[in-house]
């Protein structure tokens, strides 16, 4: 039975303009330089510049395999609750019904793409930002909608998922940062207790 591979991991730590800093480039690096021991056949990349720059460092570890641009990848809110949670009540000031809207057909888009078997044995990285990796984990797990909120993951952590034929998908490994030293954990997240 063929199995989709997916190994889905958000961009290396960005600066406020989109561009990734020193510590991104070297999470970059030493993902691409784990990834290095599978047998990859494509990274698909999100658009945004800092997801790109992510992309192109993994695939210097990776000879010979495709970097490619996804546009399913982009970095969006793939749903808005119908009942927004209290904490989550500022996050989601301004949002209007269209903006929901498109969020949603982003995150379908997703989901149909990548979020399935494919017809041979596959092994794809894609990188791209923390909402997707939160729905692609929310949709392995056949959870409601609204628990994308709370999975945060990591800059350059790794989350393994598997899709075949007659089986629900297979959550392998999640916001996993073993690859990274612990001055290079956690990027990207405000402050708190941090294991």
């Amino acid at each position: 039975m063929a199995t989709r591979h997916l190994y889905v991991v958000r961009h290396g730590a960005a600066d406020p303009f989109g561009e990734l800093t020193e510590a991104g480039q070297r999470q970059s690096e030493l993902l691409g330089e784990r990834l290095a021991g599978l047998p990859v056949d494509a990274v698909w990349h999100s658009p945004l510049v800092r997801a790109t720059r992510s992309a192109q460092i993994i695939g210097r570890y990776l000879p010979g395999v495709a970097v490619r641009e996804a546009a399913e990848l982009i970095d969006h809110v793939p749903h808005v609750p119908d009942e927004i949670p209290p904490a989550w009540a500022g996050f989601f000031d301004g949002y209007d019904a269209a903006e929901a809207a498109a969020g949603a057909r982003v995150a379908e888009a997703l989901i149909g793409r990548f979020a399935r078997p494919a017809d041979a044995e596959t092994h794809e990285v894609l990188v791209t930002h923390a909402y997707s990796v939160a729905w692609l984990v929310r949709h392995a797990l056949d959870a409601p909608p609204a628990r994308w909120l709370g999975l945060n993951c990591g800059n350059t952590a790794l989350t393994a998922i598997e899709h075949r034929d007659g089986a629900a998908p297979a959550l392998v490994l999640y916001n996993d940062m073993g690859h990274l030293p612990p001055e290079l954990r956690w990027t990207g997240f405000g402050p708190a207790v941090r294991p």
